[in-house]
């Protein structure tokens, strides 16, 4: 026997609020690191140099980072 569950209204307003988060997030890591890391005549050719490829690498490890570092500092001035 199944059980179904009920949607919760709440519970879809809050997944949909995440998942503009995570998409926001998402868009601004492109961006930047494209800006940073695509050289104009890479990009026209299609092929991602290792260079490239590496400052993309580096690029959304230090986003991740600094996002991770800003969250925390965020967590404990609101728990003071």
């Amino acid at each position: 026997q199944q059980q179904s569950q009920a949607i919760n209204p709440q519970n879809i307003a809050m997944a949909e609020q995440e998942l503009e988060m995570v998409t926001d997030l998402f868009n601004r890591i492109v961006g930047s690191c494209h800006q940073k890391c695509i050289k104009i005549e890479n990009a026209q050719s299609g092929e991602l140099s290792q260079a490239d490829a590496l400052c993309i690498d580096n690029c959304v490890g230090k986003f991740f980072e600094t996002n991770s570092k800003v969250g925390e500092k965020m967590q404990k001035m609101s728990q003071q």
